[in-house]
């Protein structure tokens, strides 16, 4: 007999084959995809980089890698859709290509999030150098909301500087990089004018995205009102929606009375989304408590991570998830916050979904029960009694955090892993 008809042989009866259907089942989990409206034990098989299967039992036999995944909940990736990631060694240049923002590889996946959105950091003169440095080198999908400044996030005068602002030269870049931007970002603007707004809107209708405000600091403030109902179109969005910062910007809850002002619902009516945005200093208790407790849940849940923020009260992805936990949220409707939800906002519906023929991007988490704190930027704390951890994050079919070694064999066969070092970041 020739020697490899005897391999091939030796292999089938050990019950490996070189084609096997499956590269990863994952095994016994409780699936929770609410796109498909499943919430339940379900078993999820992998290959060529797409969700192939979700059903009751499917045969393990069948993978390269197995997960076993019992008592633990398997989730799509989850999306971030406020980060600052356009990471640079430039001082004085805040988060558009400077120290303050964060290469996404080193924080993403340990927390199951295999989508960021970059709120604002590049602006139209320098979105290719952010595309080059960043967008294409990460394994990370990375997208970006433009900045509606020229210069990006620079912090200080650049980001009061109205003569660099320009709806046209915006909309051209974003329909040219259509792949990688979802949006336009205003942000950081102190005056009392309504310029930067409408000029993001402006820039929004020409290239069919959607605008983020982050809104504030004139003094006195600026009408929210106006604002959301004046200003902004339906698709719109609003982040940091539970801040509160004073005389600088107007809160959404009347904090004397506890009454969350009435127009904020006529804009959710009306089509905005409202987004957590925690930050450094933009997240209070004082708004979310009486918020939820009048049942104005946010739309979606984002961190807006930089290296300030990420050692302070807001951490990550799962800390600031485990917060609205504890606030009263179930775990479905924190995971549509930061799945289907946000893939919808940017108008990437095929993201944030475990539907067969998507992208195989998963999040395998375990939800701890203990006595846990929760704190905001005044030291307000509130105790919860779960916390979810990721056990595993898979990107674009091929595992990239295994936190306890929880697949098998843990890692491929060497022929499952030629060609895969690189992840198409946008698919």
């Amino acid at each position: 007999m020739k020697p490899l008809f005897i391999l091939s042989m030796l292999l089938l009866v050990t019950g490996y084959c070189f084609a096997q259907p499956y590269a990863i089942v994952i095994k016994g989990g409780h699936v929770i995809d609410p796109a498909n409206h499943v919430d339940g034990l379900f078993d999820v098989a992998i290959h060529d980089g797409k969700i192939v299967r979700v059903a009751r039992d499917i045969d393990t036999r069948q993978a390269v890698q197995v997960v076993h995944a019992r008592g633990l909940y398997v989730t799509p990736g989850l999306i971030d859709l406020h980060a600052h990631v356009f990471a640079g060694t430039e001082a004085g240049r805040y988060l558009s290509n400077g120290p303050d923002a964060l290469p996404p590889d080193g924080f993403t996946f340990r927390v199951g999030v295999t989508t960021v959105v970059d709120a604002g950091g590049a602006g139209w003169k320098n979105f290719a150098l952010f595309k080059r440095n960043i967008i294409d080198r990460s394994k990370t999908r990375v997208l970006a909301m433009l900045n509606v400044m020229g210069e990006g996030m620079r912090g200080g005068a650049y980001e009061q500087n109205l003569e660099d602002m320009s709806p046209a030269m915006i909309a051209q870049v974003a329909a040219a990089n259509r792949n990688d931007i979802v949006g336009i970002k205003v942000a950081h603007y102190t005056g009392p004018a309504w310029g930067p707004v409408d000029s993001a809107v402006a820039a929004g209708r020409l290239a069919d995205v959607p605008v983020m405000i982050d809104f504030g600091g004139s003094r006195p403030a600026l009408s929210l009102k106006e604002l959301f109902l004046q200003h902004l179109r339906p698709g719109d969005i609003f982040t940091h929606a539970y801040a509160n910062l004073g005389e600088s910007r107007e809160a959404i809850v009347d904090e004397t009375t506890g009454i969350l002002k009435p127009f904020v619902l006529e804009a959710r009516q009306k089509g905005l989304f409202f987004d957590v945005g925690y930050g450094g200093i933009s997240f209070r208790f004082s708004q979310a408590i009486p918020a939820l407790k009048q049942g104005f849940y946010p739309s979606s849940i984002s961190t807006d991570i930089h290296s300030s923020s990420m050692n302070n009260a807001m951490k990550d992805q799962l800390n600031v998830l485990s917060t609205f936990l504890a606030l009263g949220m179930d775990l479905a409707a924190v995971i549509r916050a930061s799945t289907v939800t946000p893939a919808r906002i940017i108008k990437r519906q095929e993201l944030g979904n475990l539907s067969p023929g998507s992208v195989a991007d998963v999040a395998i988490l375990h939800l701890r029960e203990g006595q846990f704190g929760f704190y905001d930027h005044t030291g307000y704390k509130i105790k919860g009694n779960r916390r979810l951890e990721c056990a595993m994050t898979i990107r674009n079919g091929k595992i990239v955090y295994d936190l306890n070694g929880i697949a098998t064999p843990v890692y491929p066969p060497r022929t499952e892993r030629q060609g895969s070092t690189r992840t198409d970041n946008n698919h």
